[in-house]
């Protein structure tokens, strides 16, 4: 590798799938030009690298973060649900399940 060039990695994680790949690209190159590079967008169907949020390192940055050498790329897929209504319906079925061992 030239002192005018970096290595980084790109992430991209489904349930049942993962990627990571590692890219080289020219020094002041940033997390979308990383991305696309990867065509990690082809490995996986409905990846909108245009829209997507991106971090490095679970650090969230934007997609025009000009990246450093070893960076991790983290191409994050949009949420499904609310966490906050997930903990609260998680939290109500546990009350329930301890108000129906009391009463057993």
């Amino acid at each position: 590798m030239s002192g005018d060039t970096i290595k980084v990695e790109v992430a991209y994680a489904l349930p049942h799938k993962q990627a990571l790949l590692e890219v080289e690209l020219p020094a002041g190159a940033t997390a979308i030009e990383a991305a696309q590079l990867s065509g990690i967008a082809s490995r996986f169907d409905g990846v909108d690298l245009d829209n997507a949020k991106f971090g490095i390192f679970g650090q969230v940055i934007s997609a025009t973060q000009v990246l450093r050498g070893g960076d991790r790329v983290e191409i994050y897929r949009p949420l499904t649900a609310d966490p906050k209504e997930v903990r609260k319906a998680r939290a109500e079925r546990a009350k329930e399940r301890r108000q129906q061992d009391t009463l057993d």
